[in-house]
């Protein structure tokens, strides 16, 4: 079985990259083209590993390069896409660009190659909760333009299974961390400001909840998505089922490094209020009746595992800015 990882020099695609090869896959690894040659984290694995995956480096928004990244394969992870919010913002056609007409050039070339997909989506395309857990036939709410932008790709899959009977599947995790996630998220920004010494941390909201995935149980959710035939066509949760405040989560992590320090609250880093997402509760009902997978990890031993982590590669972050 051959796999083609979209986004696979980012955070989820390369612990995933790493979690199918550990299954046995053999793996082709699209990365998005750049002058350095670089190939985002899958740069820091160990040469042995390296050599197992092959590199493609393209631009998802190009038809013609993820079609020829495309040929020969059994089935695409597509995770390739621009996913932070504020970004969002000021630049959105460039999430058009990569997150609907990405998708459109992953899903075209699929239908004539015969490829099965799984689509990766986002908590984000739900919005605030109207009740909870949050199910996957809760509405769609484009509370910036970034969710917008998913759930027009998340749509355009599921016509490409209805209109053509293309296996597809939409994957949807909460809020994943973890090793290698990018200082725009918050659990990054709470350690590595804390790691740095500052004695004041500074953070949007506090009041919001989520639900958080350990990366390791998110990469194994989409592997057991993918084993079972039964998903096909349909689209998918990977949650916890439990919720956290962004305020009692960064008490966790101030316990874990520095019980003195202090949270403020930066009008910067605040979304608009109508864009904000107040409440992210995920229903995993469908995903353990359809699959066998289970969450290994709680919350604890996944912040110790990522500050860990991030303690031994601190110099990756620039604790400094607000990072977008």
């Amino acid at each position: 079985m051959k796999a083609l990882v979209t986004g696979a020099d980012g955070f989820i695609g390369s612990h995933l990259v790493e979690h199918l090869i550990d299954k046995g896959l053999e793996v082709k690894a699209f990365t998005y083209y750049n002058s350095f040659n670089t190939w985002g984290w899958i740069d820091s694995f160990p040469k042995e590993k390296q050599k197992q995956i092959e590199i493609f480096s393209g631009d998802i928004r190009d038809p013609n390069g993820v079609r020829q990244a495309m040929k020969g394969i059994d089935v695409v992870f597509h995770l390739a896409a621009l996913i932070a919010i504020p970004f969002s913002y000021h630049s959105p056609d460039s999430y058009v660009d990569t997150n609907i007409k990405g998708t459109l050039n992953v899903l075209q070339a699929a239908r004539d190659l015969g490829t099965r997909v799984l689509v990766t989506s986002t908590s984000e395309v739900y919005g605030t909760a109207q009740y909870i857990p949050i199910d996957e036939k809760h509405p769609f709410q484009g509370q910036s333009p970034y969710s917008a932008t998913k759930i027009g790709a998340d749509r355009l899959a599921e016509s490409f299974y209805r209109s053509f009977e293309l296996p597809v599947t939409i994957v949807r995790p909460f809020n994943t961390y973890g090793p290698r996630q990018s200082a725009r998220a918050v659990i990054p920004t709470i350690i590595t400001q804390l790691l740095n010494g500052y004695q004041e941390i500074k953070l949007g909201s506090l009041t919001p909840t989520r639900d958080f995935n350990y990366v390791k149980d998110t990469v194994n959710g989409f592997y057991e998505i993918f084993k079972s035939d039964k998903t096909i066509g349909e689209e998918i949760n990977i949650a916890t089922q439990k919720e956290i405040s962004i305020g009692e989560l960064a008490k966790e992590i101030i316990e874990q490094i520095n019980p003195n320090a202090k949270i403020i609250c930066e009008e910067e880093r605040l979304r608009p209020e109508k864009s904000e997402v107040n409440r992210l509760l995920g229903c995993n009902k469908k995903i353990l009746e359809l699959t066998d997978w289970t969450p290994k990890y709680s919350l604890k031993q996944g912040i110790q595992e990522t500050i860990t982590w991030i303690k031994e590669n601190l110099k990756s972050y620039k604790a400094d800015i607000y990072n977008l």
